[in-house]
């Protein structure tokens, strides 16, 4: 068994991925999120595949030098990423 951070439910596992789907007040609160996360995954060397439109913010995080599966690194960067999504939030 693979080992797993334990991560909130605003992450699902599907298809080899963690997946999550935000949304933020505006599209300026979606952006400082995606930076804040950007200055994360670029920290631990790992980066999320996502994309934005307006508000909303879908994010896919899986390891490629895995072979295309979730792993620890990703379970990691998932929790980081809860982290500063519940700043947004409060």
């Amino acid at each position: 068994m693979r080992k797993q951070l334990n991560i909130k439910t605003m992450w699902k596992e599907e298809d080899n991925k963690l997946k999550s789907s935000l949304t933020f007040k505006d599209f300026e609160e979606a952006m400082a999120f995606m930076n804040e996360v950007a200055a994360v995954a670029h920290e631990m060397d790992h980066h999320p595949w996502w994309s934005n439109v307006y508000n909303k913010v879908n994010i896919e995080l899986y390891t490629h030098d895995a072979g295309n599966t979730v792993t620890i690194r990703d379970h990691k960067l998932a929790k980081r990423i809860e982290e500063i999504y519940d700043k947004f939030k409060s």
